[in-house]
Formats: structure tokens, sequence, C-alpha cells
């Protein structure tokens, strides 16, 4: 099912108009192998053969037309004109395993001109009627260019050039390719032409039409233009053998479907649906030629869509080949090697405009998108999804589907977290235990000793008040109830999720992309030359050998577990900066930066570890692209799974690693004061604060986490913004002249190679932020929520200003993203139940408050007296040898015979030894750890159990659409 209505000119787009919408469709399983099938059956009366449009075919009864100028090298074998043309024609790739186009015995210039023709007066061929013949001009190296007379066209163009069509004002633009030639008399410069001359006919004999701007028109007067059109022939084949789902039938099952009470109601945060009204919904099935009259076609030049028709046609240019070498193809390749500088469709038109939309109506659909989506103003609205998928494709309509569901999912979580927060405020002040370590009268006054060798001396209790004070606001009876709160809003985040995916699958004709639609990757085909038969098409196709496929898995395994010692490496040596600045900042003779030293460390060293986090990026990112080549991935899915994957294991151990630390090692193994368990370069472990290690925790997770949002908000608005103004300074300094469409496109900055990639991973680690460590920072929901309402709209500009239009890509779902979301949603409920139980003081509070201790009185139920059965006594006699303080501060403790510290140890045996209090709360922990989780997976479980995959209404409008389609094959008979 698809929803597709639209204006014709969508430049003529205002209020109340429909906006048009694509729906790309699977591909056929039989043709060719990389799209999985067999050919379609020949269609009669069919045009003629792709790349000789304008001859006429013989029809029975008419008379065969003479040509009158000679023929291009024919593309496909002589014979019944209108049959298909074979698939080894097509895609050559069906014949050799390697995808490239069919050979040429001739090579043209660029400008598509056969070198018989040029003595002809005939008329140019199909895609060059605008050119000059005969006496044309020429550029440097010979090639003929288009003359554009007075800087005017014929077509459907304003007074400032924003022209979407070729010269004849008919043809629309569907992609441009633009090139600067450079010095000629250059052996790499005449072999960069030589390679666009044989990509661009290769082009042309697939049926493609042409245009070339001459570089004098350029604002730079360096750069040329080609022009790219698919004459509806070269669509509709493309169509069929893409299996693209086209509308057949409008939807009559929406009406009989009930509506609530909330959809009849005036939503504030709703989008304008004067200017983005609902579309009409169609039921839609594969588009076939043979069955072409049972779609609903009122329109040939609006049936496909902008992204459908950039689609075909990048499709076509993947598997074009640019030199007589069969690994030697595609776009891609020649951009990277230079003979090209850009490849993209274009935008649809200047995304503001200085007429009001309410009044006048949007431009085009990029200015409607940027004011309803872009828009600071817009910032509280729901985002036109629809229009989102019709301008840049499925893929991209997705991710923002994915982050506007994930960022409205993060308003309860953030409400719950600011209420616990409030109440940790709130209480704060009557908190017995902090009271305690706050009166210079009780245990305030306790002698704590040296948290260093040496250079540390002993202290009072006092001086960690405030430390206990910042750990109650985050560690209190609330932290409980929200840790496992927070499991289930992760479970039920993901469980809606599902539904909300079966709905844009089915809405978007994605639900079988991945299995039906999606082609081989060229560069697969091209580098593996053993074939296997496919057991469902019956064809022979490429494929990796077993003991090929394991020796390369090997290597790359074993390259991730050296980057991931690498990766542990760093998070050691920022323990080591943490243990040894520690004592620098306890040996210093300022007394404010000694009472801060604890905070100070943990905030410099998270500093530190951002940076190291930032710096390393980089270097993984190279390394997980060369691994994953490495692996060859069949499909273009399971290349960008595999790169995930190895990426997300760099970036978990990377962000994370620093935070386990602190929550389930810090302070474990540190022992007695005089008698340290393990050294490490001849310092301490680390201890935590009396009050504990939480609040350092928490510190941790709010600089990176913050930081790291900050830093990559900045990067994406500052650095689109100052390269593009870098780029087109040159074009807004001659504002008199033609600044046409593409050349103001070709001036923005292009969507990363790796495409959704950075901002996919961005949001997964800020869930890992939000739910694996959310006990020690109940407030991460909510900056988490702040920033992803900035991170839309500044990914939305970016697309609508920033970046050229990409390419219309095709997506199922968000990928291999799902299962990392789960991997990190399972984890979660571990880690949480591990904080509340180890790292936070809660278990040991509750045993004390209901247990009956006769060592320390206190009424049952209260905290009272808790501070000091905490801590276990040291006897400074016991001090070792180069163990004891250096300066013991005579003059402000005296002599000091004993000293305080946090843990449960008692001098047993000529050695301080756990105490039996130590290994019953230890149990009580482990206990509770079991009971938490087994309640929140059970409660997980049963909401998975209740809550379906798909809604009802899907499941019937998908039964609906299949009787369709087979009600429409069986009429066709």
């Amino acid at each position: 099912m698809s929803n597709r209505v639209g204006p014709k000119n969508l430049q003529d787009l205002g209020p109340g108009s429909n906006v048009s919408r694509p729906f790309l469709g699977r591909m056929n399983p039989g043709y060719p192998p990389s799209y999985g099938g067999g050919p379609p059956p020949p269609v009669p009366a069919q045009p003629a053969p792709v790349g000789f449009e304008m001859h006429m075919v013989p029809q029975s009864g008419q008379a065969e037309p003479t040509a009158s100028y000679p023929l291009l090298p024919q593309p496909y074998p002589q014979g019944d004109p209108a049959a298909a043309p074979p698939a080894s024609q097509l895609y050559p790739s069906v014949n050799n395993g390697s995808p490239t186009p069919v050979e040429t015995t001739s090579v043209v210039s660029t400008s598509g001109v056969h070198p018989e023709e040029k003595k002809s007066a005939s008329p140019a061929p199909i895609g060059f009627e605008g050119q000059v013949r005969g006496d044309d001009k020429k550029d440097d190296d010979g090639v003929s260019v288009v003359k554009i007379e007075d800087g005017k066209k014929n077509g459907k163009e304003d007074e400032k050039g924003e022209t979407l069509f070729f010269n004849d004002g008919k043809r629309q633009i569907d992609y441009v390719l633009a090139y600067v030639d450079g010095d000629l008399s250059t052996e790499k410069n005449q072999n960069k032409q030589k390679k666009r001359e044989v990509f661009l006919q290769n082009l042309l004999e697939e049926g493609l039409e042409a245009e070339t701007e001459d570089k004098v028109s350029s604002q730079d007067g360096n750069t040329y233009f080609i022009k790219l059109h698919a004459p509806w022939e070269v669509l509709t084949r493309h169509a069929e053998l893409l299996r693209m789902k086209m509308p057949i039938k409008e939807n009559d099952v929406l009406e009989d479907m009930p509506l609530n009470c909330l959809t009849k109601c005036m939503n504030p945060f709703m989008y304008n649906e004067e200017n983005i009204p609902e579309d009409t919904n169609y039921f839609t099935a594969a588009f076939d030629r043979a069955r072409e009259r049972q779609f609903i076609i009122t329109d040939k030049d609006t049936f496909f869509t902008h992204g459908q028709r950039s689609r075909i046609v990048h499709e076509i240019m993947t598997r074009a080949r640019y030199d007589n070498e069969d690994v030697r193809f595609g776009i891609k390749r020649m951009l990277r090697n230079g003979s090209y500088t850009a490849a993209f469709p274009l935008h649809e038109g200047k995304y503001s405009s200085e007429k009001s939309v309410l009044v006048h109506g949007a431009q085009n659909e990029r200015h409607l998108l940027y004011h309803e989506w872009a828009s600071a103003r817009a910032w509280y609205r729901y985002q036109p999804l629809d229009l989102i998928r019709n301008y840049f494709g499925e893929k991209v309509g997705i991710y923002f589907t994915w982050l506007g569901f994930y960022t409205a999912m993060l308003i309860p979580a953030s409400i719950v977290g600011l209420l616990v927060f409030i109440y940790g405020c709130a209480n704060v002040l009557s908190d017995t235990p902090s009271q305690d370590i706050c009166n210079p009268a009780g245990a305030g006054n306790f002698t704590m000793c040296p948290l260093c060798d040496v250079r540390c001396s002993y202290w009072k209790l006092e001086s960690s008040c405030l430390y206990s004070q910042l750990t109650y606001l985050f560690d209190n009876e609330a932290t409980v109830f929200f840790a496992a709160f927070m499991a289930l809003w992760a479970t039920m985040f993901l469980e809606i999720w599902k539904r909300k995916q079966a709905e844009i699958e089915y809405d978007w004709d994605v639900a079988h992309f991945e299995d039906e639609e999606e082609t081989v990757r060229p560069e697969f085909e091209a580098s593996v030359r053993s074939k296997k038969k496919n057991p469902v098409t019956q064809k022979d196709e490429p494929f990796l050998k077993l003991y090929d496929k394991c020796l390369r898995y090997c290597t790359t395994a074993s390259v991730l577990l050296f980057m991931m010692a690498i990766v542990l490496m760093a998070v050691f040596g920022v323990i080591v900066y943490r243990i040894v600045i520690v004592s620098v900042f306890y040996a210093s003779g300022d007394d404010l930066i000694k009472s801060n030293a604890k905070i100070a460390t943990t905030a410099t060293a998270a500093l530190l570890n951002l940076i190291v986090i930032m710096l390393l990026n980089q270097v993984y990112m190279r390394v997980a692209l060369f691994l994953t080549n490495i692996e060859k991935p069949r499909t273009q899915t399971e290349w960008e799974d595999s790169f995930t994957f190895k990426m997300f294991l760099f970036q978990c151990v990377n962000f994370y690693a620093t935070l386990f630390y602190i929550a389930f090692f810090k302070g474990r193994f540190v022992g007695s004061p005089g008698y340290a368990e393990y050294y490490l370069f001849g310092y301490r472990l680390e201890q935590c604060d009396p009050a504990g290690c939480l609040i350092e925790l928490c510190i941790q997770l709010a600089i990176v986490m913050v930081g790291k949002q900050i830093y990559n908000n900045a990067k994406e608005l500052l650095l689109p913004v100052l390269c593009n103004w870098w780029r087109a300074r040159k074009a807004k300094k001659a504002q008199d002249d033609l600044y046409t469409r593409w050349e103001q496109d070709y001036d923005l900055g292009s969507m990363p190679d790796l495409g959704l990639f950075d901002e996919y991973l961005e949001m997964v680690i800020q869930y890992g932020f939000v739910t694996l460590f959310v006990a020690a920072f109940p407030l991460a929901p909510l900056f988490a929520l702040i920033n992803n309402i900035i991170e839309i709209r500044l990914d939305a500009y970016k697309f609508i200003s920033q970046w050229r239009r990409p390419m219309a890509e095709r997506a199922q779902d968000i990928g291999v993203w799902w299962g990392i979301l789960q991997a990190v949603t399972n984890v979660a409920v571990l880690t949480n139940g591990f904080i509340i139980a180890f790292t936070s003081d809660f278990v040991p509070k509750q045993v004390y408050k209901y247990t009956d201790d006769s060592t320390y009185v206190h009424e049952e139920g209260t905290l009272e007296n808790y501070i000091n059965s905490s801590l276990s006594v040291f006897y400074t006699k016991d001090f070792e040898q180069d163990t004891a303080p250096a300066n013991n501060k005579s003059d402000i403790f005296g002599s000091v015979t004993e000293c305080k510290y946090r843990d449960y140890r008692e001098y047993k045996d000529g050695a301080y030894k756990p105490t039996l209090h130590y290994w019953y709360i230890l149990a009580i922990r482990l206990a509770f750890v079991i009971v938490f989780e087994h309640a929140v997976f059970l409660f997980v479980n049963v909401i998975t159990f209740v809550i379906p995959d798909t809604p009802y209404e899907v499941k019937v409008q998908i039964l609906r659409e299949n009787y369709l389609a087979k009600e429409a094959l069986f009429s066709s008979k």
C-alpha cells in the first residue's frame, strides 16, 4: 500500500495541494541473477530498443521508415525490435559475473555525437538536440558542447535559473554529473576524459538522454554539467526489473476503520495540514508492462516520482563501465578517481522565499519541508514523515521516523527521571547519613585514614559533606524504582517500535525489500569469480567459497581483537591518570585543591577520556572500512550491517569501558590502608569516597554524554555552513549572472559516503547512556530529550539546505541497529541491577534499617549511626614501611592511634579481613540482582506476548492488497 497523489508541477505547489510520494518496489526474483530471476515476457508493440527511441518501430501493416543519419553502435543484438533485450545485454553480469555494460565497438565524445554524423546535417542523437552541428563550437579538448543562447532556456524556468528541465522545457532532469576537464595536455587528465567518454556512451546505449552545459556558462568557468533524463521506455523497463510497486486501486479499507477520539481532536503538535494534507492511499502491485492498463496512470510525466526516477538512473550508472576492463565500472569509482567531481539529483528549487507559505503557498516540496520541518519554529511539531520519504527516499524517511519515535518515548522517561531528581533535592537535608557526615560534632569528626601512601595525610569525614549530599541527589529510595521503570521503558520502546515499523513497512512498500528487491553489490560481482547455482532462481550466481569466507572472517576477527585491545589500553591509560593525579592533588599545598581532589580527578579524567574517544574514532572508522571490504559482503545491506557491528564494538568499548570501571571495579581491590592488595606502578588503586562511587559515575557519565552531544551538534551545524560558504563564495560575487539550480546544488556539501551511519551511531550510543547507567544519572533521559529535539531540526536543516539531494535509497528497516538496541536493552537490565546492588548504598542501607545489629544502637527503620557501621577501624601502628603519611598534621589531629576507612573489615589473626557482615551483605546484593533481573525479564516477556508485532489494521490491508493483486493477475490472462 502506498500514498500517492500530487500536483503535476510541484513548483506550483501551494495550500491545499496534494504532495506526491514515492513507492518503490521489489525486484523480479528471476531477472537477472543479481536481481534474482528470469526475464519478463515480451510486450507486444513495444518501442525500439533502448537508445533508439527516435527511430520508429515498424508495426504490423506499416512500412519501416528510413533513418536520416547513420545509427550509433547497436546496444542490443538485432532481431525483433519489439522484444525486450536479454538480461545478458542489460546486465552482463548474468553471463560473466561482472556488472559491466555491453561491449562498445567505438568510443564517442562526451557530446554523444558519432564520428560519422559530424558531416551530416541530420538531427543530433537523442539527448543532444540542443547542440549545434557542423561548425559548432568546441571546448579545449575538441568536445562539442551545448550552446546556451543569451543565458535563456525554453523550459520552465524563472529569471534566476531555477529550472529542473532540459533546454526543451519538457524533459525532466533526473540526475546531474559534474566534472572539471583540467589541463588535457597531461596524461592523467586525458585518461579521465577517455573514461568520461566511454561512460557516457554506455549510458546513452542504455537509453538515457543527456545534455551538456559548457563550462563558460558556469560561475567558476571551469565546471561542465551533464544533465541526464530517463525516458518513459527506460523507466517502465527498469520499474519492471526492480518490481517497483505502483498504484492499482484506491484503498477502500481505511474507510471502514473506526477513528478514536484522539484522532478527531485538534492536536497542537501537528504540522499544518492545510499545507500538507493527508494523501490518498492506494493499494499497489509490482509494475508489469504487460498489465500497464491496470495501473493508475493519469500522467506519464508524474507517474514515476523524482525519487524513483533518480533511483533508476543511479542503478544504471552504478553498473555502467568506463573502461574495457570488466572490473572498471560504476559512478562511485568515477567519483573516487576524479573523473567526475559530483553526481546528484536536483533539489526542487530554493528552500526559502520572501513570500509567506501561509498566504502564497510553498513554491516546491523543498520549500514546504523547510517551513514545516527544518525551521527552528517547527521544533515542537510532528515531522511530515510521508513528505520526507517522498523527497529523500525510504532510507532517510525510516531514520527520521525512528528518531522522532525515540524522542517521543524519551518524554515519559525524562519526566520520571526529573521527579526522582526533585525527590532527592527535596529530601537531601533530611537524609540521616548525609547529615551525620556534615555534623562536626558527630560522624563528621571521625579521623579518616589517608587516601594514598606517603603523600596523603589524615582528614576529617566532615570534608566529604558536599560529596555525600550530591550523592544522595542520585542515590536515594526512588533510584530503584527509576531503574526498574527504565528497564520496562526500554522494552516498551522496542515493542511499540516493532508495531510502528510494521506500519511504515507496509505503507511505504518495503516489507520484503531485502528478500525480493535488493541487488548484489557490483563490487561483489566484479571481485568474486566463483559461481554457484541459486536453488531459488536456478541461475548461476557469484558466491564466496566457504574456506575463503572463513579465512576472511578469521582475519577480520583477529584485527578486531587487536583494535579492541588498543581501546582497552587507552582506557587503562585514563585509569592510570586517575590514580596518579589524585595523589598529586592530595599532595598539593592548596587546601581548595585538596578538599576537591576527587571531584577534580573525576572531571579532568572524564574530559581526557572524551578527547581520546574523539581522536580514536577516526582511526576505528578507517580500520572498520578496510575490514568490511575484506569480508566482501554480498549485498549493500550486508555490507552496512557488518560495518555497523564493527564500529559499534569499537565505540561500545571506547565510550562505556571507563563507566564500567567506575561502576564495578573502582574501590573493590584496595584492601586496608596499611595493607594494599594491589599496586599499579607503585601507586595504590583508587578508593571510593565514604559516600560511595556513584557520584563519580554520575559525573563521568554527564561529562562524556553531554560533551559528546555539544561537540556533535556544533560540528553538524557549523562545518556544513562554513564549507558551503567557501565553495559558493565565487558564485555570490556575480548576482547578475545566471546561477542555475545544478550549480547551486553543486556548491552544497554532499551526504557522507557512509550515509546515515554516523546519525544512527550517535543516537544508539546515547541510548546506551540512557539505559545502561541510568540508575547513576536519572537526568540522562532529559538531556537526551533536549539533544534530540535539537538533533532532529539540525539534521533536517542539513538535508534541506546544506547537503545536495541524496539519491532516494530504499531500506526495509533500521537494519542491524535493531539487534544492537535489543542487546543494549538486555544488558541494561543487568547493569542497572548491579549498580543498585553494588555501586549504590541501597542494599547496605536496607539491611541496616531492617536488621538488628547490637554493635550500633538505632531504631528499626532508621539510618541512625549508619555511617559509623559502614566504616572500619585501622590502627596506625600497623602501617607498612613507606605507606605511613609523611606529614601527620599533629597540630590538627594530635597523636592518631586509629583511623577509619570505608569497608567491612576487622583485625583478626594479624590481618584485616572481611567481617561476617560483609559476606551477609554480599549475599543479599547477589540475591537482589537475581530477583530484579528475573522480575524485569518476566514482565518483558509478558509485554512481548500481549502486544502483537503487526497492528490489526495493517494485517487487514495486507490481505486486501494481496487479494487485489491476484485479481489483477487473473483478469490479465
